[in-house]
Parts: C-alpha cells; sequence; structure tokens
C-alpha cells in the first residue's frame, strides 16, 4: 500500500527550501532546526489578534539566548517556570519587567532572585509560597506583583500529563473549595503584596476550545465574589495550550479565532456576573508559536528487517532529543528531504539509539521503500518540548540548535562534546 504523499504544509518553507543535506554536513546530526522567519511571524500573528503588551511566550516549550531575544525584539512578556529559566532571560538582556515568573515550588532562593530582579509578576502557586514569599518581601522592601493562580476544575480533552486545570492538579488554588477566593483576598490585604489579577492555566495541546469558554465562567464568577468583597481583579490570565499541529490530520489552529473566542467568553461572563468592565486579558502561548517552526534532522544508521513484525529505521538521536513520544505517546511525521515527494510505500517505526524499547521517535512511519543506510531522515513539528526536555541519557551529548533567518542559518546553541558529558565531574 502506498501512502499518501509526505504533508508539506506541515514544514515552514523556508525550511523546505534550504539545501537540508548542505545544512546537515555543515552542523551535523541530530539538528534542531528553526525557521526564524516562521517563529517571528507567529509571535506578530498572537500580537495582532491579542492586541499590544498582552501575550507572555511561554518560555518553557523551548529557551536559550537567542530565543529570549527575539521575545525581546517582538514585544512580547515572557513566561519563566524555574530560577534557571530566569536566569537565561537575565542574561539574554530581557526587561524584567515584562517577566512572569511561575512554578509551583519555587524556592526561597528562586523567589529571593526574582524579587532582586525586579520581575513584573509572580504567579503564587500555594499557601506555603504565599507565606514564604510575603516574608522575603517584608525583608526586601520590595512589593511584588502577584497572580494568584487558581484551578477551575475544567477537563481540557488532552494528555492527562499535561492537562492542569483539574481539581486534581498539583498547580495553584481550587476555585470549588474557597481557597483560590481566600488566597486572593490574603494577597490583597498584605501590606507586602500587591494583588494584579488571577491566573488560570487548563493544559497544553488543547483543540477542544469550549474548554476555555468554562473556565472563563468559573474565573470571571471568582472575579466578581472578589469584587463584592471590596478587592479589584485588573488582569485575568488564561495561560496558553492552544494545540499545535503534528501530523496531517491535526487541525490548523487559528489565533484570531482563539482570541476572539476568549474576548467574548469574557464579555460574556463579565455581562453576566453584573461587573462594569471585563479584567485586562493576557495569554502566555508556547507551544503554538515555536512547535511547528523546527524540524529535527537525523542520519539513518541501521534498518532492520523482522520477518512477521515489521521494520525498524534507527537514527542517530532519538528519546534524548524527543522525549515526548514515549512520554505521551504523542505522534509525529517524517520524511526523507532529498525524497520528500516520492511515494511511501514503507510502513516502519522510526526508532533511536538509546537501550530502552521504547525509545520510539515516529510509529507508524512511512517512507521510500528504498530508504537507506546514511539517508538524511527530518521529523517535523519539533520546536517545542524536544530541545527543552532533552537529556544526556546513555551519555548522548544534546544536538545543537540552528536558526535559519532570510536563508541564512546560525548556530544559537553548540553542539555538546563528549567532554561537555565530563564537564560536571569531580
Amino acid at each position: 500500500m502506498t501512502a499518501a504523499p509526505f504533508d508539506r504544509s506541515l514544514v515552514p518553507p523556508g525550511l523546505l527550501a534550504l539545501d537540508l543535506e548542505a545544512v546537515a554536513a555543515e552542523f551535523g546530526t541530530p539538528l534542531f532546526l528553526y525557521d526564524e522567519d516562521a517563529l517571528r511571524a507567529r509571535a506578530r500573528e498572537y500580537v495582532a489578534a491579542f492586541g499590544a503588551d498582552t501575550v507572555a511566550y511561554a518560555g518553557k516549550a523551548f529557551l536559550c539566548t537567542a530565543m529570549v531575544r527575539l521575545v525581546a525584539d517582538e514585544g512580547l512578556h515572557l513566561d519563566v517556570a524555574t530560577g534557571g529559566e530566569l536566569h537565561v532571560a537575565l542574561r539574554a538582556g530581557f526587561p524584567p519587567p515584562r517577566i512572569i515568573f511561575h512554578g509551583n515550588n519555587k524556592s526561597d532562593a528562586e523567589l529571593a532572585a526574582a524579587l532582586a530582579a525586579g520581575v513584573g509578576r509572580i504567579v503564587a502557586d500555594s499557601e506555603d509560597e504565599l507565606r514564604r514569599l510575603e516574608a522575603l518581601a517584608r525583608e526586601s522592601g520590595v512589593v511584588p506583583a502577584v497572580l494568584v493562580r487558581v484551578t477551575p476544575g475544567v477537563e481540557a480533552h488532552t494528555h492527562e500529563y499535561i492537562e492542569t486545570g483539574t481539581e486534581a492538579s498539583k498547580f495553584g488554588f481550587t476555585v470549588s473549595s474557597g481557597v483560590a477566593c481566600a488566597a486572593a483576598l490574603r494577597v490583597a490585604r498584605s501590606p507586602h503584596l500587591e494583588l494584579v489579577g488571577l491566573h488560570c492555566h487548563i493544559g497544553s495541546q488543547i483543540f477542544v476550545v469550549d474548554s476555555y469558554v468554562r473556565a472563563v465562567r468559573v474565573v470571571m464568577d471568582l472575579v466578581r465574589e472578589l469584587d463584592a468583597r471590596g478587592v479589584a481583579v485588573p488582569e485575568c490570565n488564561f495561560g496558553g495550550g492552544l494545540g499545535a499541529r503534528y501530523l496531517s490530520d491535526d487541525p490548523v489552529t487559528d489565533v484570531g479565532a482563539y482570541a476572539r473566542l476568549l474576548r467574548d467568553a469574557i464579555a460574556s461572563a463579565t455581562k453576566a456576573v453584573g461587573l462594569d468592565a471585563p479584567p485586562r486579558l493576557m495569554v502566555e502561548p508556547g507551544r503554538s508559536i515555536v512547535a511547528a517552526a523546527a524540524i529535527t534532522l537525523y542520519r539513518v544508521g541501521t534498518i532492520k528487517q523482522i520477518p512477521g513484525i515489521g521494520t525498524y529505521v534507527a537514527v542517530d538521536g532519538g528519546m534524548s532529543d524527543n522525549p515526548r513520544p514515549v512520554l505521551y505517546g504523542a505522534g509525529y511525521e517524517a520524511f526523507l528531504p532529498a525524497r520528500v515527494d516520492e511515494p511511501r510505500d514503507l510502513g516502519c517505526t522510526i526508532v533511536g539509539k538509546h537501550c530502552e524499547q521504547g525509545d520510539i521517535l515516529v510509529a507508524g512511519a512511512r517512507l521510500p521503500a528504498d530508504v537507506a543506510v546514511g539517508d538524511l531522515l527530518a521529523t517535523p513539528a519539533t520546536g517545542a518540548y524536544g530541545y527543552s526536555m532533552a537529556s544526556n541519557y546513555n551519555k548522548v551529548p544534546r544536538a545543537a540548535v540552528v536558526f535559519v533567518r532570510d536563508g541564512v542559518p546560525r548556530v544559537v546553541v553548540r553542539r555538546e562534546s563528549l567532554d561537555d558529558l565530563l564537564r560536571l565531574d569531580e
């Protein structure tokens, strides 16, 4: 059986136009290859849809100093989730007032670093954190702007590991139990903290956008309750999570439609609960900005045909550069850049080089029947949670990251060397 031709729309045109064999020869494989023009275009699409000063890029999806500078150039805020991400942002020169600091278990050192840097928002995630943050703020004399993260009890219809809005979530204060209201009141009444709003993130890789509408209703009911107690909520940040297209069958997401849905939901809920005006809306897209902007290049090293079972095509990377398939059962496509439009008669499983049977990059892949050892192979839509979740499992050095702008590639993260694997050893 011959599968349909590879869907070129999964790859940014700027990358398909490159001589990928030459790129691989110059920079090596595995290689994360980003279309910088596509990154900037998607960032601008978000700003155009939501308005200036309302979009924060979620750095956990992919972060390096070059990405931080791109986010700054495009006028976005930056969401960081750890002291390490904060450090990268500050070293890259990102303006601290445009940083939103997340995390469900921030240490005292991380909170102190955020206060010292003057970050624009700290997202409070627990009673324990509020207690420690208030003490640190009292000692430092800095009054941080605080968003209280609330858990609305909404299912996002995505993988359970990336669904963060249910009442069983480890994140935030639950609305239904009243602890979210109590946390917001505590911040509002503290002389050492400033309540600037509520934060709600229901999950990631979301295509059922009605989930956002349900979350808005819950959060706006809380805004009304706080207003009735004399506490204003100037801002509501509804996080990110809009799905990215990994497979040909995945829907194309419309940022403009997403923005209209959120605005309409907030306007409707504002009217329904009797408030005079809606809070300021912010969002934090990550995956939907970077996922589709990159591909990963590999070299085929082994082809193993097992009678009655199938064919394994092994490449020189694997779960160390893309753990999403083994973690979430995530699906990807694959293609041979030299024969992108040829018939794909071979059904196979693309695997990595690691000592795990679960080291699968693409299950149910389709490739030309004459795929051979030494061929260049690419997986599209690997811009999110590939490099950021990469590891040195089996002591495999992490891949390089290359940005391409106007057809010109440049290294933004160098490839790790074998000596790098020993740099922390005593």
